[in-house]
């Protein structure tokens, strides 16, 4: 059996970092993250996408109060990645021309970037994807898919 590895959206880190108006299902995230660990069925890898993306909802929130809350929080779930006692590990991705070609032609989704930018899968979505894309091609005996809770990405991963 292959090894399963989950990479975890931004939609699952903004709700467990509860960014406002982007944690509307925490509790349940929550509860998830819970299951994931104690069944151990699965490693969480961090795509340097979500990072970024979760970085701006945060830059974007109005309140500076709430802004700093968040950033703090969220620079401390950074650093336990760093010290390797996060429950998930980053996704280490070489960002080349290679990795831009793979993000231009929609990498395995069968669509391009502008097919998808059309259809409304944003740039940081598809991003994630090739990120797996490109983790499935340099591991063996791995199953790799992505813990979202968008529905468009999610039909793809």
């Amino acid at each position: 059996m292959a090894r399963r590895v989950e990479f975890v959206d931004t939609s699952i880190l903004c709700n467990l970092l509860e960014v406002p108006g982007k944690c509307q299902d925490r509790e349940k995230v929550i509860e998830e993250l819970r299951r994931k660990r104690e069944a151990r069925d699965c490693d969480l890898l961090l795509p340097v996408t979500a990072v970024i993306e979760t970085g701006n909802h945060i830059a974007q929130l109005p309140d500076g109060r709430m802004r700093r809350t968040c950033a703090e929080r969220f620079a401390g779930v950074l650093r336990t990645v760093v010290e390797g006692n996060a429950p998930w590990a980053l996704n280490e991705v070489e960002w080349d021309a290679a990795h831009l070609s793979a993000l231009i032609e929609g990498g395995s989704t069968g669509s391009s970037l502008v097919e998808h930018a059309c259809n409304q899968l944003g740039c940081g979505d598809l991003n994630i994807l090739i990120e797996r894309d490109r983790y499935l091609a340099r591991t063996s005996g791995v199953a790799a898919t992505v813990w979202t809770l968008d529905t468009l990405l999610a039909s793809y991963a």
